[in-house]
C-alpha cells in the first residue's frame, strides 16, 4: 500500500489467582498456553501484551498499556475460571470490542485419571465465559466470544483470530489515514453529502479538502524520467489501450501518477473523493481527461478514490480493500429481468485486483453526465461469490452499513467502456433491489470478490456502527 498502518491489538490472559498457590504446575502450565495463544496472533498486526492476569492490579497495568497504544481490539485469552475483576479493570476504558478467546487445551479430558490441577488447566474453558460477557455487557462493552479447542488444530478458531484482526486493520487505517475531498461531490446528490466533524467524531476519520487549482499543479515538480517512464509501463502492463498504447502516449499520464503517488504518502491519504465540474481547458482538461485510470493506479496500490466526491464509497471501497484485497466501486446499473440478473457496474476508476483480465482504457469524447471527456477504463470482475457494500447514515447522522452476497455469473455485458458485473442474488433481482434499495443506502457501493459479510460485521462491532443484511 502506498501508505501502510497496523493495527494495534490488545492481548492479555486470565486465570483466578486463588489457584495458583493451591496448585503450584498451572504457572507453568498457563505460561505455555499463553505463550502459543500469542503466536495465533497473525504478524500483520502489533501485539499490546498486557500479560497473564491473575488481580485486579495486573488487570490495571494491562489497562494502561492498552489506553496508552490506543489499541484496535482486545483479545482475552480464558484460561481457567476467573472472576471479572481480573478483566474489568483492562477493558473499562476503552471503546473497542473485547473477544473472549475460550479454546480449551485438550479435546476432551481423561475422566479415569484427571485431578483438580489437570481440569482446571487443561480441560476448564467455559465456565467463566458467561460471566464475563454478563459484566462487559453491564459496563456497556462491545464483546464476541470464540470457542475451539487447542489440541489437534482447530481452522474455525484460527480463521476468526484472523478476521478480528483484518476488521481491527480497518479501524487503525481509518484513525491512522486521511480521506481527501477535491472540489465538492456531484451537485445534487444528497445522499453523498457529508458533514465532516461528525465523521470525525464517529468513525475518527479526518478529511483533507483540495481544490481543484492545487492538483492541476501537481506534476510541475516532477522531473525524474526514469521514474516516470518506469511508471508509464506500470500503466501499459496493467490496461489493455485501444488502439495500442506506448511510452509515449500514456506519459503526461504516467507523470501525474507519480505526482498523486507523492501527494497521497506526504498528505497520509488512504481515501480520496473528487469530483471536477469546471470548463475541462487547458490544463486542467488535460488532468480531467486522465483522472480515472491515474486513480485507478492509486486503487491497485491500496488508496481508495471514488468519483462524484462520494466520501462514503471511498470509505466502503477501502473496507473491503483492506479485508479482502480488492474493492471496486458500483451501482445498480440495469437489470436483465430474462436472466433475473442484476448488472452492476459504475464508470470511473477501478480496482485492477477485481479484474478476471486485462482491464481496457478507450478515449470517449464525452464523460456522460460530467464535464468533459478522456479515458475510460474498463474492469472485469471476476465470476464467482461477491459482496457489496455501502455506507449510509440516518436522520441524526449515526452512520449504518448495507451489505448483501451474490455470485457474479458469466454472460453478456455492456462495452462502452464503463465496469459492469452480471450478479445473481439468491432473493432474486427485483426483490433484490427493493430490499437494498429500501434499506436506504447511497447510490454507490463498493464491491469485493468472495464472502466477507461476517467479517463485515466485526467492522461494524468495532466501528460500533449497525448493519442491514440484505441478503446472502
Amino acid at each position: 500500500m502506498l501508505v501502510n498502518t497496523k493495527a494495534k491489538v490488545g492481548v492479555f490472559s486470565i486465570a483466578l489467582g486463588a489457584y495458583l498457590p493451591q496448585f503450584p504446575s498451572l504457572v507453568p502450565e498457563f505460561e505455555s498456553q499463553y505463550a502459543a495463544f500469542k503466536k495465533t496472533i497473525p504478524d500483520t498486526v502489533e501485539i499490546i501484551d498486557g500479560g497473564m492476569v491473575t488481580t485486579k492490579e495486573q488487570a490495571m497495568e494491562a489497562g494502561n498499556k492498552f489506553r496508552a497504544a490506543d489499541v484496535d481490539l482486545v483479545f482475552l485469552q480464558m484460561l481457567t475460571y476467573a472472576t471479572s475483576y481480573n478483566m474489568l479493570p483492562a477493558v473499562r476504558d476503552l471503546d473497542v470490542p473485547v473477544v473472549l478467546v475460550n479454546v480449551q487445551k485438550l479435546k476432551a479430558l481423561d475422566y479415569d485419571h484427571t485431578d483438580i490441577a489437570s481440569w482446571l488447566g487443561e480441560g476448564y474453558a467455559c465456565g467463566a465465559v458467561g460471566e464475563a460477557v454478563a459484566d462487559l455487557e453491564r459496563a456497556g462493552k462491545r464483546h464476541a466470544v470464540i470457542t475451539g479447542v487447542v489440541e489437534g488444530g482447530d481452522p474455525g478458531v484460527q480463521a476468526e483470530i484472523e478476521d478480528w484482526c483484518k476488521a481491527a486493520q480497518v479501524r487503525r487505517r481509518f484513525r491512522d489515514t486521511n480521506i481527501a475531498q477535491i472540489g465538492r461531490p456531484y451537485p445534487g446528490m444528497m445522499d453523498l453529502y457529508i458533514d465532516e466533524t461528525n465523521l470525525y467524531n464517529r468513525i475518527f476519520l479526518y478529511t483533507k479538502q483540495f481544490d481543484w487549482e492545487k492538483m492541476w499543479a501537481i506534476a510541475d515538480d516532477i522531473t525524474d524520467e526514469d521514474a516516470i517512464r518506469a511508471k508509464a509501463q506500470e500503466i501499459l502492463d496493467t490496461f489493455e489501450i485501444e488502439g495500442g498504447g506506448t511510452i509515449e502516449k500514456v506519459w503526461d499520464m504516467a507523470k501525474y501518477v507519480v505526482a498523486f503517488e507523492k501527494w497521497v504518502k506526504d498528505e497520509h491519504l488512504g481515501m480520496i473523493a473528487s469530483h471536477y465540474d469546471g470548463f475541462a481547458q487547458g490544463k486542467a482538461g488535460v488532468l480531467d481527461s486522465m483522472l480515472i485510470p491515474a486513480f485507478s493506479m492509486l486503487i491497485k496500490q491500496g488508496t481508495a478514490c471514488a468519483v462524484e466526491g462520494d466520501m462514503k464509497v471511498a470509505m466502503a471501497m477501502s473496507i473491503l480493500k483492506t479485508i479482502s484485497g480488492t474493492g471496486q466501486l458500483s451501482e445498480m446499473y440495469s437489470i436483465d429481468f430474462n436472466d433475473d440478473i442484476c448488472i452492476i457496474g459504475h464508470s470511473g476508476s477501478g480496482d485492477a485486483d477485481i479484474s478476471d483480465k486485462k482491464p481496457t482504457m478507450k478515449i470517449v469524447k464525452v464523460f456522460h453526465g460530467k464535464t468533459g471527456g478522456g479515458y475510460l477504463t474498463q474492469f472485469y470482475p471476476y465470476t464467482g461469490p461477491v459482496t457489496y457494500l455501502a455506507i449510509t447514515q440516518d436522520a441524526d447522522g449515526h452512520f449504518r452499513f448495507v451489505v448483501a452476497e451474490g455470485v457474479n455469473e458469466e454472460g453478456k455485458i455492456l462495452s462502452f467502456g464503463d465496469t459492469n458485473m452480471r450478479t445473481r442474488f439468491t432473493c432474486g433481482a427485483r426483490e433484490f433491489v427493493n430490499r437494498w434499495s429500501e434499506a436506504g443506502p447511497t447510490h454507490h457501493m463498493a464491491a469485493a470478490t468472495g464472502r466477507h459479510i461476517d467479517t463485515i460485521l466485526k467492522v461494524a462491532k468495532i466501528f460500533n456502527v449497525p448493519v442491514d443484511i440484505v441478503t446472502r
